[in-house]
């Protein structure tokens, strides 16, 4: 199996890393190995589909789409 070095890692960090460790009754290094497993098994979020639209840039105005704003509208078959 491979092995990780993870330098300059703040004091703090490791302090909470050993007590979390400590609340699961596992070693530092077997907390890393599961909240490695975890993150990089958990499918990343999705955008909502109406946020992707709105980040979509769009320069063209309403009459360059050619959107109308009259109801109804005939509707071809």
């Amino acid at each position: 199996m491979a092995q990780l070095t993870v330098r300059q890692v703040d004091d703090e960090l490791v302090r909470e890393l050993k007590l979390r460790a400590a609340r699961h009754g596992r070693s530092a290094e077997a907390e890393i190995r599961e909240i490695l497993r975890n993150a990089l098994r958990s499918p990343e979020p999705r955008m909502p589909f109406l946020d992707f639209l709105a980040a979509m840039p769009c320069d063209l105005s309403d009459e360059e789409i050619g959107r109308s704003d009259e109801l109804p509208r005939d509707v071809d078959p």
